[in-house]
């Protein structure tokens, strides 16, 4: 992989709730900032290629990541072809996530059969290998990521993909993602964070921020594999503070830079660093804040 996405970017899923202009002037900030790399992610919301493209166009440095785009949500052939179309249209500005996602949200929401994601995965690689594409290549492909938190999904990471993109984890899941894949594959975990040093007001943004996730078995199955359990996440709202502890960074600038640099010394390449805030505006601030000690 030569593309460089730096060694901290930010991940965010609150430019789906503001107009494309808003959200290409947050764009435009953050590569002010100097943050190398914005990962945006795919649920029910925008197409993430458009919108890529969109951040791409208004921006000249900005590298944009999918975290991640599902691979249920498009044929192997068309999703090798979004990844070429923004590689050739912007060199070295775009790295593709994927992920398998979540039952609900294939089975549920999509109707598609989610009985084996790993051999899904795996089938789902190979057609993108012999996907045609007749249009002007790209003079380099840009690389792929593959969402991963088990020991099956980031030894497919480490051995088809230029590496993994876990989420909702810690330095001690990146520890673990790095004895698993060895030294070469790009490590890019995601950390929530939260910029407060009241316990009460931090906490509570942070179990409103992970709620969702506490409802997605993927993700409960990695806290157990890390020494979590059912009494950290009673009624999947009300996260125990070990876990909220263990999940989302909160306190003072500085008090969030040294959970980043414990998934570098864990063995991380990248962080990328989602702030979570109590309503729906952009972190604007809390990105500068973040900027002058993160980069």
């Amino acid at each position: 992989m030569t593309l460089s996405i730096g060694r901290v970017g930010v991940w965010t899923g609150a430019l789906d709730a503001h107009p494309t202009a808003v959200a290409q002037d947050a764009a435009r900030r953050l590569e002010e900032l100097g943050y190398p790399t914005l990962w945006i992610p795919e649920a029910v919301g925008r197409d993430p290629f458009v919108a890529s493209a969109n951040l791409l166009a208004a921006t000249t440095t900005l590298r944009l990541a999918t975290g991640i785009a599902n691979i249920y949500a498009r044929d192997p052939m068309t999703m090798a072809a979004c990844r070429s179309t923004l590689a050739e249209a912007y060199p070295g500005r775009f790295l593709l996530g994927l992920g398998v996602s979540h039952r609900h949200l294939v089975t549920g929401v999509r109707k598609h059969d989610y009985s084996k994601p790993l051999s899904y995965m795996r089938a789902y690689l190979d057609g993108m290998d012999q996907a045609l594409f007749m249009a002007q290549k790209p003079a380099e492909e840009a690389p792929t990521v593959l969402a991963a938190l088990g020991p099956k999904m980031l030894e497919l990471s480490a051995t088809r993909t230029a590496g993994a993109h876990p989420y909702f984890t810690t330095p001690e899941h990146t520890a673990y993602s790095r004895q698993v894949m060895g030294d070469g594959p790009l490590l890019a975990p995601e950390q929530m964070v939260v910029l407060s040093t009241d316990p009460t007001e931090a906490r509570t943004i942070a179990r409103a921020g992970m709620a969702v996730y506490l409802r997605a078995p993927n993700y409960l199955n990695n806290l157990a594999r890390l020494g979590f359990d059912e009494s950290d996440w009673s009624d999947h709202t009300n996260a125990s503070d070990r876990l909220v502890d263990a999940i989302v960074a909160w306190g003072t600038a500085e008090q969030i830079a040294a959970r980043v640099k414990a998934h570098h010394d864990a063995g991380a390449d990248h962080v990328c660093v989602q702030v979570l805030r109590a309503d729906r505006k952009l972190p604007l601030d809390e990105w500068a804040e973040l900027a002058g000690v993160l980069l």
